[in-house]
C-alpha cells in the first residue's frame, strides 16, 4: 500500500475531524452500537471467535527476536479463570535494537505518508471492534455494551482526534519559504528556506487496567503521526486488548512498506515492573500514562528531561444545590455511580448538598431525605439482576473489592446504602459490587480527599451552598478532579459555580441529566482533563498535546546569480 494513497483514501474522514476539532462540534465516525443492522454479517460472531481463539495459547506475533522469555497472567474478572495467554517478554535492549532498525525511513516520511498509514491503523481497529470489545470485557471488566462503545467508538474518536491535532499542527508549518530583505545599499539578499519536521524520540506509552484504549490511542497516534516510535506498556491484568491493537497496527505498518517495530509492546509483570527502566533509556524522550496519581506524579517529579503527558486520577464532585425534578438528577447520579461500577476517570464521587436541604422544584427536601433517596436511585438501576450486569459489569481488581470492604468497616456507622453483590445472569463466578454510599463530615473528610477506584460515593453536608461549592472546589484544586458536577436552578449563581470550577482548574458540567451526561466525554468537542490541577498534565485534546513532540529545523541558502 502506498502510504500517500492511505492519506486520500481516509482525506474526507481526516477533514472532516480537523473541521470538528476547530468548531468544538459533534462527530463521530465510527458505529457505537453492536447492532446488527450496522455492521456485516456475522462479524459479531466472528469477533467472540477470534477473542476465544486467542485463549490458553501463546501470543506469537509480536515476537521480536528469539526469546524465551514469557508473561501474561491475565484474569477474567467475570469467570475467574485464567486467560492462558502468553506474551513475548523483550528485554529493553532488544526492544530498542529493534525500534533503532525501524525509525530512520518512519522520520523522514513525509507527515501526510504517515498520517495516511495512522489512519489505515484507525480503520483496521475500527474492523476489529467485537473482538477487542471481548478482550477488554474478559481483561477490564467493563460489561459487554460499554467495552463495544467506550473501548471502541469512543476511544476510535480520541485516537482521531488526537491524530487530526496533530495533522493540523504539522501542516500549519510551510515546508519553505524564499526570503527577501535589504541590507544597506546594494541588491537585496535573497534565501530559500527549508523547514523540516523532526521527531524527538521514542515514546513509552502505559496504558490503564480498566480502560485502556481510552488513552492508548490519541497517544500512539500523536506520536506516530510526528514521527515518534512507540513502545506501549499495558498494564499486567489488561495486556490483551493492547496486544491486539498493537498486532493490528504492526501489520498495516507493514503493509505500508514500513518496519513493524515502530509500534512494540512491552509486557511486565507486578513482581519485576519494566516502566521507569524504559524511562531511563536514553532513547526515550515521551511518556504518557494513565493511572494511579501516585506514579502519576512520581514520572512528573522525576523524569525532568522527558516529555511527560498524564492522566492521573481525582475526587470528582457534585454540587447539588436544586432541580426541578430531584428525582431525575439523583437518577443522573446514581447512573454515574452505577455505570462500570464507577471505575471511570469521570465517575462522580464527592455528593455536596447544603445544610438546609435541596430545592425539589418548589418544596424544600432536606439532607437526610436526599441521601434516602439517593440510595433508592441506586436501588432501582440495580435491582434487576440483568440491569445490573449491563451497567456495573465487573470489578477489575481484587483491590477495588478489598478497599470496598474496608471503607464498609471503617464508617460502619455511616453507611447510606452498603455495597452488595449481585446475581450476574451469565457469569456466576463474576466479581461484582454496587454502589456504596457513605455519609461524610466535611471536617474529617480524609478519605474521600483522594480517588477512591470503584463504586465508592461520599455524601458530604455543608453549611450552606456556597460552603459547599468552596470546599468542593478546593478539593479538586489540592487533589485533582477530571469531571466534574454541579446542580442548580438558580441563574444567578451559575455565574458563581463555574467561576469557582475554573479558578480550580476543573471542568464542570452543569444539570446535566439527559441520556448519557455523566461518564461521556465526547471527542472533538470536550477537553478531557485541563493540566490546571494534580489529576493530570495532560489534555485530549488540545495544541501542547501534540505540538511538542515534533521540533523544527531548518536549512537557508543564498538564492544562484546574486
Amino acid at each position: 500500500m502506498d502510504p500517500a494513497q492511505l492519506f486520500n483514501r481516509h482525506l474526507d474522514r481526516l477533514e472532516r475531524a480537523v473541521e470538528a476539532l476547530h468548531s468544538r462540534s459533534a462527530y463521530t465516525p465510527f458505529v457505537e452500537s453492536p447492532s446488527r443492522k450496522l455492521h456485516p454479517e456475522g462479524a459479531h460472531a466472528a469477533g467472540r471467535a477470534a477473542f476465544e481463539a486467542r485463549l490458553n495459547r501463546p501470543f506469537e506475533s509480536l515476537r521480536l527476536c528469539d526469546t524465551r522469555a514469557t508473561a501474561g497472567a491475565e484474569v477474567s474478572p467475570y469467570t475467574g479463570l485464567p486467560l492462558g495467554i502468553s506474551y513475548p517478554r523483550h528485554e529493553p535492549e532488544e526492544l530498542y535494537a529493534a525500534v533503532k532498525r525501524a525509525w530512520d525511513p518512519w522520520r523522514r516520511a513525509a507527515p501526510r505518508q504517515r498520517v495516511g498509514v495512522c489512519l489505515e491503523i484507525l480503520a483496521r481497529w475500527e474492523s476489529q471492534v467485537f473482538e477487542n470489545a471481548y478482550a477488554t470485557m474478559h481483561t477490564a471488566g467493563q460489561a459487554f455494551m460499554l467495552a463495544f462503545a467506550g473501548s471502541g467508538a469512543s476511544s476510535l474518536d480520541r485516537g482521531l482526534e488526537a491524530l487530526a491535532a496533530a495533522w493540523h499542527a504539522m501542516d500549519s508549518v510551510t515546508t519553505s519559504a524564499s526570503y527577501e530583505r535589504h541590507f544597506g545599499p546594494g541588491p537585496p539578499v535573497r534565501l530559500e528556506k527549508r523547514y523540516r519536521l523532526m521527531p524527538v524520540g521514542v515514546a513509552v506509552v502505559l496504558s490503564c487496567g480498566s480502560y485502556p484504549a481510552w488513552n492508548a490511542y490519541p497517544a500512539i497516534m500523536a506520536n506516530l503521526a510526528t514521527g515518534n516510535p512507540v513502545v506501549l506498556k499495558p498494564h499486567p491484568d489488561t495486556i490483551l486488548p493492547m496486544a491486539i491493537a498493537v498486532e493490528t497496527a504492526r501489520a498495516a505498518l507493514s503493509d505500508a512498506g514500513f518496519d513493524p517495530n515502530l509500534l512494540t509492546l512491552a509486557v511486565d509483570t507486578w513482581e519485576e515492573p519494566i516502566a521507569k527502566v524504559l524511562f531511563a533509556r536514553p532513547e526515550t524522550a515521551i511518556v504518557d500514562f494513565t493511572g494511579g496519581q501516585a506514579f502519576g506524579a512520581w514520572i512528573e517529579n522525576h523524569c525532568p528531561r522527558l516529555q511527560v503527558y498524564t492522566e492521573t486520577a481525582g475526587c470528582n464532585a457534585v454540587v447539588l444545590e436544586s432541580a426541578d425534578v430531584l428525582d431525575d438528577v439523583l437518577d443522573a447520579i446514581a447512573f454515574g455511580l452505577v455505570l462500570f461500577s464507577a471505575q471511570m476517570c469521570t465517575a462522580p464521587q464527592n455528593i455536596w448538598i447544603p445544610g438546609d436541604g435541596v430545592r425539589d422544584g418548589s418544596v424544600g427536601v432536606s439532607a437526610a431525605e436526599v441521601r434516602t433517596r439517593l440510595a433508592r436511585a441506586v436501588d432501582r438501576l440495580v435491582e434487576a439482576p440483568a440491569s445490573a450486569a449491563g451497567l456495573c459489569g465487573a470489578l477489575h481488581s481484587e483491590k477495588t473489592q478489598a478497599e470496598l470492604a474496608q471503607l464498609s468497616a471503617q464508617f460502619a456507622g455511616r453507611i447510606v446504602r452498603p455495597s452488595t453483590p449481585y446475581a450476574h445472569p451469565e457469569f456466576p463466578a463474576a466479581r461484582v459490587a454496587t454502589p456504596l454510599v457513605i455519609e461524610l463530615d466535611p471536617r474529617d473528610r480524609a478519605a474521600a480527599q483522594r480517588e477512591c477506584f470503584g463504586p465508592v460515593a461520599f455524601v458530604l453536608t455543608a453549611p450552606t451552598r456556597d460552603a459547599a461549592l468552596a470546599l468542593a472546589t478546593d478539593d479538586a484544586a489540592r487533589f485533582g478532579a477530571i469531571a466534574s458536577y454541579a446542580y442548580t436552578v438558580d441563574a444567578d449563581w451559575l455565574p458563581a459555580v463555574e467561576d469557582a470550577f475554573a479558578m480550580a482548574g476543573a471542568s464542570v458540567g452543569i444539570n446535566l441529566i439527559r441520556q448519557r451526561p455523566m461518564n461521556f466525554t465526547a471527542a472533538f468537542s470536550d477537553y478531557h482533563v485541563t493540566g490546571l490541577n494534580p489529576a493530570g498534565n495532560a489534555c485530549l485534546t488540545d495544541a501542547a498535546f501534540v505540538s511538542r513532540r515534533f521540533r523544527i529545523v531548518q536549512s537557508k541558502r543564498e538564492l544562484a546569480g546574486q
